[in-house]
């Protein structure tokens, strides 16, 4: 995030006479302000919209149906889905309108993910309800429903966007092709036990899941022909207690994972010496409850994350430190998103 290193103590130092080379901070402090979209959600049934450099909450919408479960900005930063129980809306982020634009309605249970096709022109969803749905952002209406026959935890889109991998409280892990509207691969690497988060580098070079022991499984992925191959990498203990979140950084060479131990983990995916790498990085330590969710910044040099002691933190990888606080919400803070994309 870019915008947020210009943020340690020495940034006032800018702004002594003769550094004529610096621009005024009200100009610089705005264009920062516009290229950071930072949001956060949970049992409060608030959504929180942040100054990520200030800590200052500059926008609260109230979503009085249910608590928010998952947060995704569109690639175009002009829409946030948030999704709820049984539902996802969609809110226009530059109006002024608090009400949705759109609801889309069709889940029967929890929607426990929520992601956006690379244009914006779909988007995915997987619930409790067993189910993992595509719908058209352009008319809120279900074009595809697959089945898992269990309660879907998370869901995630390749890169290539032809395919969705997805994981449900059954144990497996399953990759769907768009184009061939089909499974092509179910994964189960240990029977009975939940997959609660998986994730997809953005280069396509790997997948890793995450499940209840706090077990982390990795598989390469190889795309020849249109066809996607797996190959089991590694396993790792990750965490003691339930792990709730895994994510692959943008530059794929770290790895996050959040935990009810209230701690959230960073892992080198990079591996030395013949190893299968993921050696743990750096343990970030200040949450005091339950950490549900992280999201990496574009230059994949800060995290920010949300737990149940009510509190978002950006943190700075490379010193493990907390540098923002965010706090406003009065219940558990259970999902973050984070654009900070510059175009």
């Amino acid at each position: 995030m870019s915008a947020v290193a210009d943020t340690d103590d020495d940034a006032d130092d800018a702004l002594k006479p003769g550094q004529v080379r610096h621009p005024p901070p009200q100009v610089s402090y705005q264009q920062q302000q516009l290229s950071v979209l930072l949001v956060t959600s949970g049992y409060d049934h608030t959504i929180r919209f942040w100054e990520a450099l200030s800590g200052i909450c500059s926008r609260t919408i109230q979503h009085p149906d249910s608590q928010v479960n998952r947060l995704c900005i569109s690639p175009d930063k002009r829409y946030l889905a948030a999704a709820s129980n049984g539902h996802v809306r969609l809110y226009d982020i530059n109006s002024a309108n608090t009400n949705p634009i759109a609801s889309f309605d069709g889940h029967t249970g929890n929607v426990t993910a929520v992601n956006f096709h690379v244009d914006g022109k779909w988007m995915v969803t997987s619930s409790e309800d067993g189910t993992v749905k595509i719908w058209d952002t352009r008319a809120p209406s279900v074009q595809r429903n697959y089945d898992h026959k269990v309660p879907v935890n998370d869901v995630a889109i390749h890169p290539n966007q032809g395919e969705l991998v997805s994981c449900d409280q059954g144990g497996s892990v399953r990759i769907w092709d768009l184009g061939e509207n089909a499974c092509t691969h179910e994964l189960v690497p240990e029977e009975d036990t939940p997959i609660r988060s998986v994730t997809v580098a953005t280069d396509g070079s790997m997948l890793v899941a995450g499940n209840n022991r706090g077990n982390c499984y990795v598989w390469k992925m190889n795309n020849a022909s249109d066809i996607t191959s797996l190959q089991p990498h590694t396993k790792f203990r990750a965490h003691n207690k339930y792990l709730t979140r895994a994510l692959l950084s943008p530059d794929t060479k770290h790895l996050a994972t959040c935990s009810a131990d209230t701690t959230v983990k960073i892992w080198s995916t990079e591996s030395s010496e013949g190893g299968a790498g993921f050696k743990l990085e750096k343990q970030l330590q200040g949450h005091q409850r339950w950490v549900w969710d992280c999201a990496f910044s574009a230059d994949s040099a800060y995290l920010v994350t949300s737990s149940s002691d009510h509190v978002a933190r950006l943190w700075e990888l490379s010193s493990g430190e907390t540098i923002r606080q965010y706090n406003g919400h009065h219940k558990a803070a259970t999902c973050v998103a984070l654009n900070d994309i510059s175009y």
